[in-house]
């Protein structure tokens, strides 16, 4: 799924399963973007606010900080993920 093989050891590490589990349990197990939209959906993923990167994977205060998490359900995750991001390279051309 990453392509890089530090993330991918950290999503297995030990830290980081008891922080998921811990962090799904403060909030109640339910969809944190849901809640806001006053549906009930049970939290399917944590997922990081500020994604972890191959420059960030060793920063505890982005993998492990619950400030940095957000528990969501399977919709709202995979909708995390399939926003586009547009960047504008210094000649002006918009990569696709």
């Amino acid at each position: 799924m990453h392509h890089d093989e530090r993330i991918e050891r950290f999503y297995t590490s030990t830290a980081w399963r008891k922080c998921r589990i811990a962090y799904l349990q403060n909030v109640g197990g339910l969809c944190e973007h849901c809640i806001r939209k006053g549906i009930i959906e049970p939290a399917t993923d944590v997922h990081h606010k500020k994604p972890i990167t191959p420059e960030t994977v060793d920063d505890s205060r982005i993998t492990l900080s619950w400030d940095n998490l957000v528990a969501l359900c399977e919709d709202c995750h995979r909708e995390q993920h399939t926003k586009r991001r547009w960047r504008c390279e210094p000649n002006g051309h918009v990569p696709l």
